[in-house]
């Protein structure tokens, strides 16, 4: 079932994505007189579609059909891409009919150079767009829920936080002299700020000040190993949120709201102390002390025989913000600029060795694992993948490579510049030279997602 789960959320994702991209080429070919002959989601054989000349139908078009200035709107057999067969352009199609004839006005090749590039960058243009608008729809939205505290109430041993020096108690305070006032503030400048560069942390710990300074390649490194950085928040109020009829708890007294302060003498002010100390401790007494309004209050409760005593627990303190319209619309245009950003350190840090290809680059089988990973986890984390995919999409069509959108762009450059078209062989040649890679590179990928499953 749940792989089931994560191949539709997959296709959910990847058909949105291919839709916007080729919906891009698709309305800017028309804005500039272009024909759009077919327009396609999926690759390979055509399952079913629709046109103005013979509606809905399933299974290949006939040879001998007509469209003229009608798209066929279709629907493929392969959901890992999606294509728009503009007339006069050598694309996917490897189509050539139109060499032996004139330009016509309708076609690609009849167009200059500036049209050419819009339309071929349409594409990118439009998955930026969704980008920018799913990061604003969920600032609008959700605002945001920040933890108010910088204080570190645990390091996990043999993390590399604890190789890198913190220490519980650890109060931070600034890192490369930016000042930090929430938990999220703290891990995005640890980990994403200054991808991978020395980070100078400035913290008080035992009333004095005191400095870290941090090679940020080894963070990277060890998250690219999934090993997590080993913080955990603290100076915290654990709080309950919620008790089980019948259980320990709601048998001692505890009550929607009260803080918990001492679990056998231990100070609760992380949410990893109640569950790090009731983990051994499964049929057996503890004594637990909370605080309801400005009362003091305690009793020995038996946990049950898991281990638990009926609680759920919240935390605080938090900080909620809200967000106009204007301001989200900017937040969706910050937060697509550090994702792009953050792709662009990504390659760096691959090319000089702090993170390995092979662990990082993922193809169709770890991008459906994550996609329904990410959807478990509710919808704004799916919104928010979608959004870094369509980055990442955005980012590898414009590359300059033979058969992507770069490439294609490329060509356009060139024609225009020297005012003559590249010979149709040429291009072609080219063009199935591009393919040929991008399926042996697409071959490695899905290899080594497979070889990631086995592992």
């Amino acid at each position: 079932m749940e792989f089931l789960n994560s191949a539709i959320y997959f296709v959910i994702i990847i058909g949105i994505l291919v839709a916007i991209h080729e919906f891009g080429h698709f309305i800017a070919a028309r804005m500039m007189g272009m024909r759009a002959e077919v327009f396609s989601i999926g690759m390979g054989k055509r399952l079913f579609g629709f046109n103005k000349i013979n509606g809905l139908t399933f299974g290949n078009l006939s040879e001998d059909i007509e469209l003229g200035n009608h798209t066929d709107y279709r629907i493929a057999v392969f959901p890992i891409g999606g294509y728009v067969k503009i007339s006069g352009m050598i694309d996917e199609s490897f189509d050539t009919e139109f060499q032996n004839s004139e330009p016509k006005d309708y076609e690609f090749r009849s167009k200059n150079m500036f049209q050419k590039i819009f339309v071929l960058s349409a594409g990118v243009i439009m998955n930026i767009v969704l980008a920018i608008a799913v990061f604003a729809y969920i600032a609008y939205f959700n605002g945001k829920s920040e933890l108010a505290t910088t204080t570190i109430g645990k390091v996990e041993e043999k993390s590399i936080a604890s190789e890198l020096g913190f220490q519980v108690g650890d109060k931070i305070e600034r890192i490369n002299g930016r000042k930090v006032n929430t938990w999220s503030e703290l891990l995005e400048k640890i980990t994403l700020e200054d991808f991978g560069k020395k980070i100078k942390i400035d913290l008080i710990r035992n009333s004095n000040n005191f400095s870290l300074d941090v090679d940020g390649a080894k963070i990277i490194k060890s998250l690219s190993k999934k090993q997590a950085l080993g913080l955990i928040p603290g100076g915290l109020s654990i709080f309950i949120e919620n008790v089980a009829i019948e259980s320990p708890a709601h048998n001692s007294g505890l009550m929607k709201g009260d803080t918990l302060l001492s679990l056998n003498g231990i100070e609760i002010n992380t949410l990893s102390t109640m569950q790090d100390n009731l983990k051994d401790k499964k049929s057996t007494p503890i004594f637990l002390v909370w605080k309801r309004g400005n009362q003091i209050m305690s009793d020995t409760i038996k946990t049950n025989d898991k281990g638990m005593i009926g609680i759920q627990m919240g935390y605080g303190p938090q900080t909620n913000i809200n967000y106009s319209l204007i301001e989200s619309i900017s937040i969706g245009f910050s937060e697509s600029y550090g994702s792009f950003i953050l792709l662009i350190n990504s390659l760096k840090q691959i090319f000089i060795g702090n993170l390995s290809f092979k662990e990082t680059v993922g193809g169709p089988i770890m991008i459906m694992d994550m996609a329904g990973e990410q959807a478990s986890r509710g919808f704004t984390s799916f919104l928010h993948f979608l959004a870094m995919l369509s980055i990442s999409l955005a980012f590898m069509n414009i590359l300059p490579f033979p058969a992507l959108d770069g490439g294609h762009i490329v060509f356009a450059l060139v024609e225009g510049i020297f005012r003559k078209e590249v010979p149709v062989k040429v291009k072609l040649a080219i063009q199935q030279g591009g393919v040929i890679i991008l399926l042996l590179f697409m071959t490695f990928v899905i290899f080594n997602d497979v070889s990631r499953i086995l592992k």
